[in-house]
């Protein structure tokens, strides 16, 4: 029987992602299990599209990891933080890369995430972070969509 101590979902704050937040929340109560709630600022030097060459002053990263972080937080009442020993994090960076790093340095059990659902063009020029997370976790990942 697998046992789950520990269950991550990755957020963007779509619609898609707090469909699996709330998953997530489901399965770490069942589980008694530890949430671990994590977002990533995209670094725009990393995006298949970053748009016009432009790279912005160091404040505005601040800016936006201070911004990402505050939506974080409310996601969670202070009640469901202490009953799921939830985490939350945030990273700057490729979200796939990010991701990753974190399941290997938090020992976790299990991955919830949304999926965008995107077909054709669209994911052919962008890809899937969640494609990517499932082929090469080292733990089980749920697809929520």
């Amino acid at each position: 029987m697998m046992t789950v101590s520990h269950v991550l979902v990755p957020v963007d704050f779509s619609e898609q992602s707090m469909k699996a937040l709330d998953c997530a929340k489901t399965l770490a109560e069942k589980f008694a299990a530890s949430l671990h709630v994590l977002t990533v600022v995209p670094d725009p030097f990393v995006l298949p599209d970053p748009g016009p060459l432009f790279v912005p002053p160091p404040e505005k990263y601040k800016e936006g990891l201070r911004q990402a972080e505050s939506h974080l937080r409310r996601l969670l009442t202070h009640a469901e933080r202490e009953k799921l020993h939830a985490a939350v994090a945030v990273a700057f960076g490729d979200p796939y890369r990010e991701i990753t790093e974190y399941v290997r340095r938090g020992s976790i059990d299990l991955i919830v995430m949304g999926t965008h659902g995107r077909g054709g063009v669209a994911h052919a020029l962008m890809g899937s972070v969640a494609e990517k997370i499932v082929r090469s976790a080292p733990c089980p990942v749920l697809t929520v969509r």
